[in-house]
């Protein structure tokens, strides 16, 4: 039995592929379940995020096809072979170890990763599919995290994905928002990152539309803005210069025709799309109107590279705590006294795994 995690994520796949395999919290355990079933794994953890799609595993069957168990999750036979990667054994923890951490982050050292891997540990272990193997692995995952940020200085000053949307918007209105409406699409974790940093950064008017209202009304409040409901959200933009959104939705949000409609009532003032959702909130054809300028997660790298230019030393301390628990780790999966994990499912032909992708 061997410990393995099959994915890709921001590093090898553009935003259009992975928007197809992202999964939704609520069904994690539903979509676990299916690969586990599926693929004939003994246990199973699945990892869904704006930025990866993975799969953390135990099974005998190391050697054979990665591609079905991310069909499986699409319902298509599209093939993802050049953007999936697969670790196994040591390479394996060491990798969730780095995630976890917020090393492997398009912000390095971001925090609310750890969350999300607590929450997809989570819900396989409520759903029956994790056992001494991935418990340990995962257990061991959140040690290494808490030594990263108690030993290092890697998450000091480390920024969300929503803040390096407005570092964007802020590059793009020379550093000046003072006299900008801003609009904020979703009111979740990372919507109320952005007014924060919106807030800070002096942005003159903040318009906030979500799903629920209360939920609005209340962020908007905190901050001094205005709530709108979502099916208002179009108009609405007339008045703003920038949107950032963040929604949840599996579905586009705003459409091309929702801008080409708000564009004649605002005469030649530009308006900047920051679309930071997975899937995608904001139509790509959007770009295509005139004064329209839209960006989505993949563009804030370049961002992102400023930030984290002069972090090569604490990067070194955290893979120093990383290795040393890698081989703890190891040290007890191998111990002859370790007790077994559990007999794998039968698995159904073509569904064995494979490390040459």
């Amino acid at each position: 039995m061997k410990i393995f995690v099959a994915g890709l994520s921001y590093k090898t796949t553009p935003v259009e592929v992975r928007e197809r395999l992202a999964v939704q919290r609520s069904r994690l355990q539903c979509c676990g379940c299916r690969l586990k079933l599926r693929g004939g794994l003994a246990e199973v953890v699945l990892l869904s995020t704006c930025n990866r799609v993975e799969i953390y595993g135990v099974s005998p069957w190391i050697h054979g096809r990665v591609v079905p168990l991310f069909q499986e999750l699409t319902g298509s036979d599209f093939d993802f072979t050049p953007h999936l990667y697969v670790k196994e054994g040591a390479a394996a923890a060491e990798h969730l170890f780095a995630v976890a951490s917020g090393l492997d982050s398009l912000v390095i050292g971001e925090t609310e990763i750890t969350g999300q891997v607590k929450n997809a540990y989570q819900a396989a272990k409520d759903a029956g599919l994790v056992g001494k193997r991935m418990n340990r692995l995962f257990q061991t995952a959140f040690a290494v995290v808490k030594a990263v940020r108690t030993n290092t200085g890697i998450g000091r000053g480390a920024t969300s994905v929503g803040s390096v949307a407005v570092e964007l918007a802020e590059k793009i209105f020379d550093r000046d928002l003072s006299a900008k409406t801003v609009m904020i699409l979703g009111a979740g974790r990372m919507g109320e990152a952005c007014v924060k940093h919106l807030a800070k950064r002096g942005a003159k008017t903040v318009l906030v539309a979500n799903r629920s209202v209360e939920r609005a009304e209340k962020l908007a409040a905190e901050f001094g803005g205005r709530a709108v409901r979502l099916e208002d959200a179009a108009a609405a933009l007339t008045a703003a210069d920038i949107l950032v959104s963040s929604t949840g939705s599996p579905e586009i949000v705003l459409r091309r025709e929702d801008v080409a409609k708000i564009l004649p009532a605002r005469g030649n003032r530009p308006l900047v799309l920051v679309d930071i959702a997975v899937p995608r909130d904001i139509d790509p054809a959007v770009a295509e109107l005139p004064n329209v300028f839209l960006y989505d997660i993949d563009d804030l790298e370049a961002v992102v590279r400023e930030n984290t230019k002069n972090r090569a030393q604490e990067l070194a301390f955290c893979q120093e705590i990383i290795a040393g628990h890698t081989a703890a780790l190891m040290a007890r999966f191998e111990s002859p006294f370790a007790q077994r994990a559990p007999a794998a499912v039968e698995t159904a032909p073509g569904w064995a795994l494979n490390t040459a992708t």
